[in-house]
């Protein structure tokens, strides 16, 4: 027999998911969280940036990358 996972058979509510907003713009995203979007994590903590803020500082995230990641 297979289980649930944890606490789902228990009536439990579903693991709420925190809106995503761009870092720079401050525009939310569509859900599903589209691919486009970037994700860096700047002192820890994950920040996500719409396609048009990635693209308008392209140069800025590359400029950021290990030579291994080019």
């Amino acid at each position: 027999m297979t289980s649930l996972p944890s606490g789902s058979d228990q009536g439990g509510s579903a693991e709420r998911r925190v809106p995503l907003v761009c870092a720079r713009c401050g525009v939310p995203a569509p859900a599903p969280h589209p691919a486009t979007w970037a994700c860096s994590v700047e002192d820890g903590t994950p920040r996500y940036f719409c396609a048009a803020c990635s693209r308008d500082n392209l140069r800025a995230i590359e400029g950021r990358l290990d030579s291994n990641g080019w």
